[in-house]
């Protein structure tokens, strides 16, 4: 009698609950409610990394995954970011850009909020591997 009890009882919930007007995602339907609590304006536009994505594509991009795992590249990397990470006043952007070094060339990739933090981002790869042996590929990201 109690088996049967529960069984009833957890078949009302689950029909309470299908009856429900609240709106979910399922894996099999995805929810194409209009998001009304944003709106993008003019003056709020939509994010919009195109551009980005298209040029991460690019096969000659060194990417993290092109860092090589010998101690002399690992060490290299460990001491440009350890001396990344001192810079006093770095921004979170400044403090993980991608550091990549293989064969030991050093390849610097992502957005800082200045010049400023580039130049010394720069200052310590040229420091620890040599000017020569540094690309940089850090962008100033643009004020708003």
């Amino acid at each position: 009698m109690r088996i049967t009890a529960a069984i009833v009882l957890t078949l009302s919930m689950f029909l309470v609950g299908c009856g429900s007007n609240t709106t979910t995602n399922s894996p099999s339907k995805p929810n194409t409610t209009p998001n009304t609590t944003t709106s993008n304006t003019s003056t709020n536009p939509a994010p919009d990394n195109t551009g980005k994505n298209k040029r991460d594509r690019d096969t000659n991009a060194k990417t993290p995954i092109d860092q090589n795992e010998n101690k002399t590249d690992v060490k290299t990397t460990a001491d440009i970011r350890k001396q990344v990470l001192e810079i006093k006043d770095l921004s979170v952007d400044g403090r993980n850009v991608k550091i990549i070094t293989a064969d030991g060339k050093v390849t610097l990739r992502g957005p800082v909020d200045s010049e400023h933090e580039r130049e010394a981002i720069e200052k310590v790869a040229h420091d620890v591997a040599g000017k020569d042996n540094v690309t940089s590929e850090l962008e100033v990201a643009d004020k708003k």
